[in-house]
């Protein structure tokens, strides 16, 4: 008999090994999967693990690996700090679309001209779209108390119909011969998100993402701003003794949660993605959520977390193209990442009782 017994108090030490427990019991059940569908599971595991780094063509992913993980990244900073404050923001992939959207149309605002001042507009517009839409729920929790995981989900769907509707009437390229979406930015100079250093992924929105831990590290160990997160994740009570305005914490993790979004998507519609398209958005912020909380809501583990996610989308890539494994189950592999690292956090609180059951 197997029974789950209550530690006196969490373990920090099971608390920062699940996450590798959780990946482990994703290799073994992927490889599971991957065998039921007719392919070998050590060539599949290795096939999403090592050749992004080590195979053949590895100098031409490994920069993928930046421009995968920065979007993530990125997003995953933001909700970080809410979910660490018991705030959910479940709505990041709308915020990342209003972002793109309101990004990609600062810079088409000016098309054709040319000036150093374009793309500084399209970061503002950027993260100034995706914090108004996230304002969105945080307004409407701090006024009327509704649920703001409700409220931030059904605004993707919206986000969506606009990102449609951008595509096909207001940001349509004029000389797409009628195909849907915007003009290519990768054609723009002044609005293009190019590599800093040719060759290496490394863009604006890459750097972001790095700029996003070091800020949210120094605001969780070194501000108040960052200790009263903490507490009202902790010890919600304790905060409202402590004097913390509830209101304004909302209002401040949404708020960042949704201008760091707006920003990711913004430099992805400037550089890899190109355009406003239909189809952009890749659910990345859903994607991020897995990511956040696999780097145990820390900033340097949300790092090493979201460089991890972009290996699994690579490396998926890569099973598709060379094994013909199906998007649906690379996409329940990395689903699965999510699964179990949930399934085993229960071990920080409890431990396992091998044994009969006592008699009442």
């Amino acid at each position: 008999m197997v029974t789950l017994e209550k530690r006196p108090q969490p373990s920090r030490i099971v608390a920062w090994s699940t996450p590798f427990m959780a990946v482990l019991a994703t290799m073994i059940a992927g490889g599971l999967l991957f065998a039921a569908l007719g392919e070998d599971p050590l060539v599949a595991i290795r096939t999403i693990f090592w050749d992004p780094l080590f195979g053949q063509h590895a100098f031409f992913y490994r920069p993928q690996l930046l421009v995968k993980g920065a979007p993530l990244i990125l997003i995953a900073i933001g909700l970080s700090l809410g979910f660490r404050a018991g705030i959910w923001n479940i709505g990041a992939e709308g915020q990342y679309i209003l972002g793109a959207i309101c990004g990609a149309g600062m810079g088409l605002a000016f098309y054709p001209a040319e000036g150093w001042f374009i793309f500084p507009l399209m970061v503002m517009a950027g993260a100034l779209g995706g914090l108004v839409w996230a304002m969105i729920p945080g307004l409407l929790k701090v006024r009327f108390g509704t649920n703001e995981i409700l409220v931030s989900l059904m605004l993707v769907y919206v986000a969506e119909q606009l990102l449609a509707s951008m595509s096909l009437g207001l940001l349509k390229n004029p000389q797409g011969f009628g195909f849907p979406g915007s003009r290519n930015l990768q054609q723009y100079p002044s609005a293009h998100n190019a590599e800093l250093i040719a060759g290496t992924g490394m863009h604006w929105g890459v750097a972001a993402a790095l700029i996003a831990v070091i800020f949210a590290y120094v605001l969780l160990t070194r501000h108040q701003l960052g200790y009263h997160i903490r507490l009202t994740g902790e010890a919600p009570r304790a905060a409202k003794f402590a004097g913390i305005a509830p209101a304004r914490l909302v209002l401040f993790c949404l708020g960042i949660s949704g201008a760091f979004a707006g920003l990711a998507g913004m430099f992805e519609v400037s550089g890899p993605a190109g355009q406003v398209s239909i189809d952009f958005n890749t659910g990345y912020g859903f994607t991020a959520i897995i990511v956040a909380f696999l780097g145990r809501l820390h900033p340097v583990g949300i790092l090493l977390a979201g460089l991890l996610m972009a290996l699994t989308y690579i490396g998926g890539e890569i099973a598709q193209s060379s094994l013909g494994l199906p998007a649906a189950a690379i996409q329940m592999f990395q689903g699965m990442l999510l699964f179990f690292l949930l399934a085993v956090d229960v071990l920080t609180s409890y431990r396992l009782r091998f044994g009969k059951r006592e008699a009442a």
